[in-house]
């Protein structure tokens, strides 16, 4: 937090000189939360927030300039993900964030993390992306259940990530005990390189770039659900539901995966201005940001307009809301 505050002195500084045209225009920063630097939110975040800034002075989108809301300056912040984040934008420590649908959901209920303590005031902006759980082995090792796990050292994702969340669940409920380690992806990866992992979790869209990095030094294995495991997942977690990450996705991983997947939301507060977040729903589906969203990430291409209200079970922010109703979308 403290090197975000650093880099919004240096975004002050540089718009404080650019001249009176900047002065014309007021400056607001928008702070969107992402995830760890090796996983997908803060690239897609990245994108997000540069698709929606168009800083004080910058030419406007009619001139080849960008598409955001004039006078806006957003920055991807990398935090733990998802409950983080819905914590955050709760509190007003970010204006938006990245998390899974089952952050989302039960946050704004006050159930399962955040039993009794709802965050009421979430809001959706858009619903993005399908995010993967990938159970990660060494190298030519393979198992044949979940419950294999027992006894192993297992990395359950960053405390406050839904992807821990929803691990912990899992194995509560098929009654597997492992020696747990909160760590992120790139931690992970590399303990896992090093043998002090015996397999990891992390749920995100793919590919992650710390795997792309594991599998071009270590290499490693994906371990396949089964059509069982995926049903019964799915009733423990509803918003989990049957995926697959396609041979090819990860250069050295030459098969299909069969895994269980929850979508990846954009979210804000209601305390954020209507005008504001129309401005930013209407600049994320713009022409300009669907060319940076197909070319800046293979998971990009998955944030469409059509799906953009999917799996939504939370309100939407009254401005993104004015947007979809102007869209024919309910």
């Amino acid at each position: 937090m403290k090197n975000m505050f650093k880099l919004l002195a240096l975004l002050v500084a540089a718009f404080g000189i650019l001249g009176t045209s900047v002065h014309a225009q007021e400056m607001k920063f928008f702070r969107i939360g992402t995830g760890g630097a090796g996983g997908t939110y803060f690239p897609i975040g990245g994108l997000i927030a540069n698709a929606i800034s168009s800083p004080p002075g910058a030419r406007s989108c009619e001139k080849g300039g960008t598409c955001g809301v004039p006078g806006l300056v957003a920055i991807a912040v990398s935090t733990n993900a998802s409950v983080f984040n819905m914590n955050a934008v709760q509190a007003g420590n970010l204006e938006a964030g990245l998390a899974g649908a089952q952050s989302v959901t039960q946050g704004y209920e006050g159930t399962g993390k955040f039993k009794g303590n709802k965050k009421d005031k979430v809001r959706i902006i858009a619903n993005l992306y399908p995010e993967d759980m990938h159970l990660v082995l060494p190298k030519g090792k393979k198992i044949g259940s979940l419950k294999e796990l027992s006894g192993k050292r297992v990395g359950v994702a960053s405390a406050g990530s839904g992807t821990q969340v929803s691990v912990k669940m899992i194995l509560k409920h098929y009654g597997i005990k492992v020696k747990e380690q909160e760590l992120g992806l790139k931690q992970s990866a590399q303990r896992l390189a090093d043998g002090q992992l015996d397999a990891f979790f992390y749920a995100g869209g793919t590919p992650f770039a710390a795997l792309i990095q594991l599998g071009s030094t270590k290499g490693f294995e994906l371990y396949n659900f089964s059509a069982a495991e995926q049903k019964e997942i799915n009733k423990i977690i509803p918003y989990y539901v049957e995926s697959k990450i396609p041979a090819g996705t990860y250069e050295t991983i030459k098969y299909d995966v069969s895994t269980v997947a929850v979508n990846g939301q954009l979210v804000t507060s209601i305390d954020q201005p209507a005008d504001l977040i129309y401005g930013i729903t209407k600049a994320l589906w713009s022409k300009k940001t669907r060319g940076l969203l197909d070319k800046g990430h293979s998971k990009g291409k998955a944030i469409r307009l059509e799906t953009a209200l999917k799996g939504v079970l939370i309100p939407v922010h009254p401005g993104a809301a004015k947007f979809y109703k102007e869209k024919g979308m309910k």
